[in-house]
């Protein structure tokens, strides 16, 4: 293996130890729109999700088993909305099922429990290890050699005739749907928003070689993936009547495969001394994003 392939493979790995163990100033027009109706000083918000929610990386961490940051959306929320009570259980690595169960290593405590009768607001990130996201990008990242120019990944989960990925993703909306219905009878008078996942994957095909090393054709497919997958969390989300909110849209353009100035979420490639943040996670400027989508949300959707 030449010098180049080696540091690339040993960043690729470090990159995804990183990834397995967590994921398994500037006011914009939403923000400000939020804080003119801003929500009563008595109303309590929960945040529940995994790492896209969390944090990990960027400072201030207040949980490093859990990658839980002080700069999450959860925390921008609720900041400028104003909430007085404000509880975030958010923690990388959890899937539904951690919603009702101690989670592993973290310690974690199953996350519903932080709900209660004077819950007032919930947001909920989940579904993404669910379809086992460290996996995915372990089997489509090419740390080693040239990065090709085809599609191996999408090759790889549709070998026997039908889209694993797709396939999972139905399997995880029914848990989705449990965690919803729990959430409302254990907060019944809470407005919920199921939170999407933002923008991982652009248009650029050599921007994603460079700061991905995704082959070229896997680009559109793992998009694709990611919109299936936004898609059935709205689906859900609107069967019961909740909030969806669209963090997609709030990120598009700042994906991993921009320049490094651009980005709101990392590519395998980051900077951690100037824009702390884990690979292919949002940075502090990605949470603020989905912060802003989220206040957006809920300012002008409809309440319960």
């Amino acid at each position: 293996m030449s010098r180049t392939g080696r540091t690339r493979a040993r960043l690729a790995l470090s990159a995804l130890g990183t990834v397995a163990a967590l994921t398994a100033g500037v006011v914009t027009p939403a923000a400000a729109t939020a804080a003119e109706s801003r929500p009563r000083a008595a109303e309590r918000y929960v945040a529940l999700g995994d790492s896209f929610t969390s944090g990990p990386g960027i400072p201030r961490q207040l949980d490093t088993r859990c990658g839980r940051s002080s700069a999450n959306y959860p925390s921008l929320v609720r900041n400028e909305l104003a909430y007085s009570g404000f509880t975030d259980v958010s923690c990388g690595g959890a899937t539904t099922e951690d919603m009702w169960k101690r989670q592993g290593a973290t310690g974690n405590a199953p996350q519903l429990d932080a709900l209660g009768k004077d819950t007032t607001l919930v947001t909920v990130g989940i579904g993404g290890n669910d379809i086992n996201f460290s996996e995915i990008i372990g089997r489509c990242i090419n740390p080693v050699g040239e990065v090709p120019r085809d599609n191996p990944c999408q090759r790889y989960f549709t070998r026997n005739g039908t889209d694993e990925l797709d396939r999972r993703i139905n399997e995880t909306a029914p848990k989705v749907a449990a965690v919803l219905k729990a959430v409302h009878e254990r907060a019944p008078h809470a407005r919920v928003a199921v939170v999407g996942y933002p923008a991982i994957l652009g248009d650029d095909i050599e921007g994603c070689r460079k700061s991905m090393l995704i082959a070229d054709g896997d680009v559109p497919y793992l998009r694709g993936t990611l919109r299936r997958l936004n898609a059935m969390l709205r689906v859900q989300a609107t069967a019961r009547g909740d909030l969806y909110v669209n963090t997609n849209a709030t990120t598009f353009g700042h994906d991993a495969c921009q320049p490094f100035e651009k980005r709101y979420v990392e590519g395998l490639f980051t900077r951690p001394w100037t824009r702390p943040a884990i690979p292919f996670h949002p940075n502090a400027a990605g949470e603020r994003a989905m912060a802003d989508a989220v206040a957006y949300t809920l300012v002008l959707g409809p309440r319960r």
